[in-house]
């Protein structure tokens, strides 16, 4: 297979698929002209055009609603978000028309539409600029909420949100855009509400997503030379949620620690905590453990920073203490 970045698997997902169907489009800032913030949506100006491809003024309310009003009259849009940060401006427009517009109709009018663009810290972007909205947008029935986290899942995750009839939000990273994978040449799409198994393992099952996963990959390797075996399952999407994958392994491992880039209040590792003691509190031999930033707005300082995020030391600290060692 060939090696790309993922801002170009974002940008293949988007041109195939409006090659495919010509009521797909994208609209954002920055998205033509410049080829996108983050260069996502480069040379998609060049090849199909104006119309298709559309720049916005800085005003996330009101193109958010024109992206929705025109999925009632039969277009596929994309809205890109320069941070989900902004999605904020927009939020009414997402969560009152957006989630609703099935319902409310009586299932006469669909919206199938992707909000996509980065979530969470990007480094020292200060407190407004570094928020993970994913339990946000989750909490909110009629939504399904997409976090990849590498080139591969990225561009068949996107393809299937693109497809998908109700509205997705797929959530990036301003900090992956230049990561590298592995695609195949061909055609490939990825079921949206399916986790993966990224790492087998015997002793504790890890669960995470979105670029924070990569601290459980490396905590993992250390914990590996010690004789401790982690499982590490990759949720990839957020709503729906795969419980199965998660109660599969944690009924082999018996230990649960969960990896989250959010505050710690109300958040995804919650829910999971709550699924899993619900459905598997017999098969567990000690307490879920859930990893987050600490419960203050991201900091600016470097130092401070580190502190706040999550990290692969945190999560060896937290299997070591699943393990009682």
């Amino acid at each position: 297979m060939r090696t790309i970045q993922f801002r170009e698997a974002i940008c293949e997902a988007m041109s195939e698929e409006m090659r495919r169907d010509e009521s797909v489009y994208l609209m954002g800032e920055e998205v033509a002209e410049y080829n996108g913030a983050y260069k996502a949506s480069k040379g998609m100006l060049d090849e199909f055009g104006a119309k298709r491809v559309i720049d916005t003024p800085i005003a996330e309310l009101g193109f958010a609603g024109i992206a929705i009003g025109s999925t009632m009259t039969g277009n596929r849009p994309i809205v890109e978000y320069m941070t989900f940060n902004f999605s904020l401006v927009g939020i009414d427009q997402i969560i009152n028309n957006a989630a609703k517009i099935r319902q409310m109709s009586g299932g006469q009018f669909k919206c199938p539409i992707v909000f996509r663009g980065p979530t969470a810290s990007a480094g020292q972007l200060g407190a407004t600029h570094s928020q993970a909205f994913e339990s946000w947008f989750a909490n909110t029935p009629g939504l399904k909420v997409v976090v990849p986290s590498n080139v591969y899942d990225a561009k068949g995750l996107l393809k299937s949100a693109i497809r998908d009839d109700d509205p997705v939000i797929f959530m990036e990273s301003e900090q992956m855009y230049g990561d590298k994978g592995e695609v195949p040449e061909g055609e490939y799409a990825i079921p949206i509400g399916v986790a993966e198994i990224k790492r087998e393992g015997t002793d504790v099952t890890i669960v995470s997503f979105g670029k924070i996963i990569k601290e459980a990959y490396k905590a993992a390797d250390e914990l590996e030379k010690e004789g401790i075996s982690c499982e590490i399952i990759d949720l990839r999407t957020v709503r729906p949620l795969d419980q199965d994958a998660i109660l599969k392994s944690v009924k082999k491992t018996n230990r649960l620690v969960i990896l989250e880039e959010a505050w710690p209040f109300g958040n995804v590792a919650s829910e999971i905590t709550y699924i899993i003691q619900s459905k598997a509190f017999d098969y567990l031999d000690a307490p879920i453990v859930k990893i987050n930033t600490a419960d203050t707005p991201a900091p600016y300082s470097p130092v401070l920073l580190a502190e706040w995020l999550p990290n692969s030391k945190d999560v060896v600290k937290a299997v070591k203490k699943v393990l009682y060692k």
